[in-house]
């Protein structure tokens, strides 16, 4: 009778961990498993133990507790590592794209002091961008396009990732993007579908290395970033800082911040990232884990702009390159060595506005608007 009680309750103790665990799984729970296997295994073994009389003397029972604890303990390991590192403040990267829909009430789009020279008309063209762009050429939207709304996502002024954004432009969806260079992978797509990138550079920008600000290193050499992301350099207290491993955050291939550290590196390997250190979008990587966790032996990177005027966050801060911080003055006059043009980049549009738009941007009214918004004008350069 003994046996079969023990089944059922075996059986019963197998049904609900099976319940439990499928509803932890649905809710992202992974790093419970081990522990909701263990507390099950831990009672029945209790049940057993006390049902067929095996623990009776006090020695015994000191033992299957001490065993019993070892066990939970063990299994409790993977759940405390994941709230400990979810214990670790993560630098605020999401920004609300809405808060820069041109013509929406109480939007943060830079606004022209005076009404633009061009006014466009139907047929207006399709616009397409990096996040980080998307407050600039709202604000061009915003003096030049007709008053409506312009939905982020679905509209003639849209705003994706950098890799979709050429994606769009090179499949017809878009006559326009801004964004960084194209990578060597968007300009072979290019050059398969019979298409050359018409590039005019429209404004200047700094590509910025940051780190947690606890970090005591200020600067690095071009030489030691190249040699960080080749894997060379592994411990901060080879660049002056704490004895703590490099964690050197990536981001996915053809977006413009990888884009931009391939052409850095040149011929120099770029290492293997592990998954959880690749960011998947442009807030990404000064977000959380498998995006970015301000973690103090952390280092990743993205453009200026992005970083200071749109996130804004005192939890990291930018390095200085060869001595020389990314300013917007060092930008200007040359000095930052990681300084490179942003282009409006047009594939073969039939688009009649399209070229009026961008000699608009590049015109003294239009670079004027870009020194506002807060980039630094090509008219300076």
């Amino acid at each position: 009778m003994k046996v079969i009680q023990s089944i059922a309750v075996f059986v019963g103790l197998l049904f609900l961990t099976g319940v439990i665990g499928f509803f932890v799984l649905l809710m992202g729970g992974m790093h419970y498993i081990s522990l909701l296997v263990a507390i099950p295994i831990c009672l029945f073994l209790l049940y057993i133990c006390l049902e067929f009389g095996w623990i009776k003397t006090k020695k015994r029972k000191g033992w299957f507790a001490g065993l019993a604890g070892v066990a939970l303990i063990i299994a409790s390991i993977a759940p405390i590592q994941y709230h400990y590192k979810m214990s670790i403040p993560t630098v605020d990267a999401e920004v609300a794209i809405y808060e820069y829909e041109p013509f929406t009430e109480n939007n943060k789009v830079v606004k022209s002091e005076t009404v633009a020279s061009l006014q466009l008309q139907e047929p207006l063209p399709r616009l397409d961008g990096a996040t980080a762009m998307y407050p600039l050429y709202s604000a061009f939207v915003q003096a030049t396009y007709p008053k409506k709304i312009y939905n982020s996502y679905d509209s003639e002024v849209m705003v994706n990732t950098t890799p979709e954004a050429y994606h769009n432009l090179i499949y017809g969806k878009v006559d326009l993007i801004f964004a960084a260079a194209p990578s060597v992978s968007q300009e072979r797509v290019a050059e398969m579908e019979g298409l050359t990138f018409n590039m005019t550079p429209i404004g200047r920008e700094a590509f910025v290395f940051f780190v947690n600000h606890k970090n005591s290193v200020d600067n690095l050499t071009l030489e030691q970033v190249k040699q960080i992301y080749a894997g060379d350099l592994t411990n901060w207290n080879q660049l002056g800082g704490n004895n703590e491993k490099i964690r050197a955050f990536q981001r996915p291939a053809d977006s413009g911040s990888q884009s931009m550290l391939e052409k850095i590196m040149g011929n120099t390997p770029i290492m293997e990232a592990p998954a959880e250190d690749i960011a998947s979008g442009m807030g990404g990587i000064i977000h959380e884990v498998s995006q970015y966790r301000n973690y103090k032996n952390a280092i990743g990177y993205t453009f200026r702009y992005y970083s200071t005027e749109m996130v804004g966050n005192e939890d990291i801060k930018l390095l200085s390159i060869d001595g020389v911080a990314p300013t917007k003055e060092n930008i200007r006059n040359g000095t930052y060595p990681l300084a490179s043009e942003f282009y409006a980049v047009t594939a073969g549009t039939e688009n009649p506005n399209a070229q009026a738009f961008i000699d608009w941007i590049v015109s003294p009214e239009g670079q004027a608007l870009v020194e506002k918004v807060g980039y630094v004008p090509v008219e300076n350069n």
